[in-house]
């Protein structure tokens, strides 16, 4: 049985990362690896280091600088290290933390950890050795923001009036985005590439760990 406190060979990460919308979360649902949910890490409405959008109309929080990099980093090199980290948990609808638990690795030797800045810690996780494979996820734009809309209106993120704003902005940049993931070093593909991806990852660490 394979200790998942041995940091002889630590676990790794799959990071996950696409436009607001494309499907990671149920992706990495389905995976069947552990999943740590980076959005969780965005940081809270009154942090003066928060972005702001051009006319002074509220926070841009599809810039990464509204999220704590520095935080994402420490909890996946710790769930790496020690099979086990404390992650915030966020509710968007009220831009604030409202509580921690606690994730494990339970022996798993991959994980995923998803989200629209996955790609923005994919140098550092490459550089501590933490990092087996980033994805960007896309799709069709068009689909993607009718996807995002009917989720943020039906969890009650933001005003309807926000959303759709930001919907229609996020439309347009749909292409810059992954164009952005892709120099940040993620590998944009469909969803059924990037569930084979994962699925690649997952068999061929199984049979090194059955040596």
């Amino acid at each position: 049985m394979t200790d998942p406190h041995d940091i002889s060979r630590p676990p790794r990460v799959i990071l996950l990362t696409g436009p607001s919308g494309a499907g990671k979360s149920r992706l990495s649902a389905r995976s069947g690896l552990p999943v740590m949910r980076l959005d969780d890490f965005y940081k809270e409405a009154g942090d003066p280091t928060l972005p702001m959008l051009p006319h002074g109309i509220g926070v841009d929080w599809d810039s990464a600088g509204s999220w704590d990099a520095e935080a994402a980093v420490s909890a996946v090199h710790e769930l790496c290290v020690k099979g086990r980290t404390t992650v915030p948990l966020y509710d968007i609808s009220q831009s604030a933390r409202v509580g921690t638990e606690t994730l494990t690795l339970d022996g798993a030797r991959l994980f995923i950890a998803e989200g629209i800045f996955a790609a923005d810690i994919v140098p550092r996780c490459r550089e501590l050795g933490l990092l087996a494979d980033a994805i960007c996820l896309r799709g069709r734009p068009t689909t993607t923001f009718r996807r995002r809309l009917v989720r943020d209106l039906r969890e009650g993120r933001k005003s309807a009036l926000f959303l759709l704003r930001r919907g229609l902005r996020l439309l347009r940049a749909e292409g810059a985005i992954v164009a952005r993931h892709r120099e940040l070093g993620a590998h944009p593909c469909a969803r059924d590439e990037a569930a084979e991806r994962i699925r690649r990852l997952r068999t061929a660490d199984d049979t090194r760990t059955a040596r």
